[in-house]
């Protein structure tokens, strides 16, 4: 055997490895923009639902002008947010105007006892349970992936085909208390 199929021997097993490491880079990158098509699909539900949950109350607090015009604009601004940090901070302030609503709702026992609104309650919360079940989804892929392209060897092929790390999806802090809703 001479040095010169030693060298391609090399050559070959160097190739192999970094097309190993590629595609697995390409694998989880495209994992975590799967998990964060899931996010966006259970959040558009979500912002589906607002505006039949504020018609639905203003029916009953017709004066609670000013906390309708809050929820439809942070409702149109999460909308409107584009990367895993702006959706997470338009979606935290979507979520203290909806707390607002439902605080407001606390007023009036017809309204809580309102079938419809009691619906869109449930598809609300069943909603929020599948953002957060998005949210763990995509933020386990996002580890693997910023793991993958910070450690050796493969951040060597990461840093040559401009792989970036990617953002969390961090919930809200009033997210990580128990709450305790009760109508």
């Amino acid at each position: 055997m001479g040095i010169g199929t030693i060298i391609l021997i090399i050559a070959v097993v160097l190739i192999a490895g970094a097309i190993g490491i590629y595609n697995g880079l390409i694998r989880l990158k495209n994992r975590v923009d799967e998990a964060w098509s899931d996010i966006d699909v259970q959040l558009k539900r979500r912002h589906d639902l607002i505006p039949n949950l504020v018609n639905t109350v203003k029916g009953y607090a017709t004066h609670e002008r000013e906390l309708f015009e809050k929820v439809t604009a942070a409702r149109t601004a999460a909308m409107g947010a584009q990367t895993p940090g702006q959706k997470e901070q338009a979606e935290n302030a979507l979520s203290g105007t909806l707390k607002s609503l439902f605080a407001v709702a606390e007023n009036y026992p017809d309204l809580k006892a309102n079938q419809n609104f009691l619906e869109l309650q449930r598809e609300l919360t069943d909603t929020e349970d599948k953002v957060q079940a998005s949210r763990r989804f995509y933020n386990t892929n996002v580890r693997d992936f910023n793991i993958k392209i910070e450690t050796f060897p493969s951040n060597i092929v990461a840093g040559m085909l401009n792989f970036a790390k990617r953002e969390f999806f961090a919930a809200e802090e009033s997210e990580k208390e128990v709450v305790n809703v009760q109508f």
